[in-house]
């Protein structure tokens, strides 16, 4: 092999990636992968696409070793091959917010119109939840809760929230999240959240941006350590003094 066909055989490789990335309703699986594992039931369903649809888009990201599957009784579970998944979404996320006014546009006309509220920063939310000052509410499906969640949230599912407001204190503010800064979650149970009469905000960032920023989640096989709320604000505090 010469230089030239080791480099058009590496970009080839490269472009293997892309592809994978090249479809809207992939780069969704992602996204829902980066909350955790999912049946291909669940995908199709989250994604509004058929299982035969759903399983041709995740033989793709399967070929390109973005994700892994097994099974469990009569059903094939997936999760993301590894964290440089999550890595490699988030950039391309960012790549897409820095480059495509769009994206901005976009998000700035939805969450106007359905909540016109601005989101709160992880810095703050955490600042806030140490004072007391705040309750958070993880409105994801339980699930997605379970896989990971931030220390010290009350899991309260989307579907759930109109039966359980009596389970909210009126006289505190509430902080609402799901899955990352373009899920419509959070943006719905804010809705829901002030015309029940309570202060309600969502916060921008969702479980995969924590990840990457190397923050500990908590998941129900592991119950949070009575120290791990202040060794994240702590790491929050170092990762805004890097900046």
């Amino acid at each position: 092999m010469n230089g030239r066909d080791f480099k058009s055989a590496i970009f080839e490789q490269f472009a293997r990636v892309a592809a994978a990335f090249s479809s809207p309703k992939r780069v969704e699986i992602i996204d829902l992968l980066a909350q955790g594992d999912r049946t291909v039931e669940s995908i199709a369903s989250a994604t509004v696409m058929t299982v035969a649809n759903t399983s041709r888009h995740l033989q793709i990201l399967r070929q390109a070793g973005m994700v892994v599957a097994r099974r469990n009784g009569s059903h094939v579970v997936y999760r993301v091959a590894d964290d440089s998944v999550i890595t490699g979404y988030l950039g391309l996320r960012s790549l897409a917010e820095s480059r495509i006014a769009e994206v901005g546009q976009l998000a700035e006309a939805f969450f106007g119109q359905v909540d016109g509220a601005e989101s709160v920063g992880i810095g703050e939310l955490l600042a806030r939840s140490q004072a007391g000052e705040v309750v958070v509410i993880d409105v994801r499906p339980r699930l997605e809760f379970d896989a990971g969640h931030l220390p010290g949230a009350l899991s309260i599912p989307l579907e759930e929230l109109s039966q359980r407001l009596g389970e909210l204190d009126p006289n505190t503010s509430v902080v609402a999240y799901c899955r990352g800064p373009y899920c419509v979650l959070a943006a719905e149970a804010v809705v829901q959240l002030r015309a029940a009469g309570l202060q309600a905000e969502r916060l921008a960032e969702g479980p995969p941006d924590w990840y990457a920023a190397r923050l500990s989640l908590v998941t129900t096989a592991s119950p949070k350590p009575q120290s791990q709320r202040s060794s994240i604000r702590k790491q929050v505090e170092m990762k805004d003094m890097a900046k």
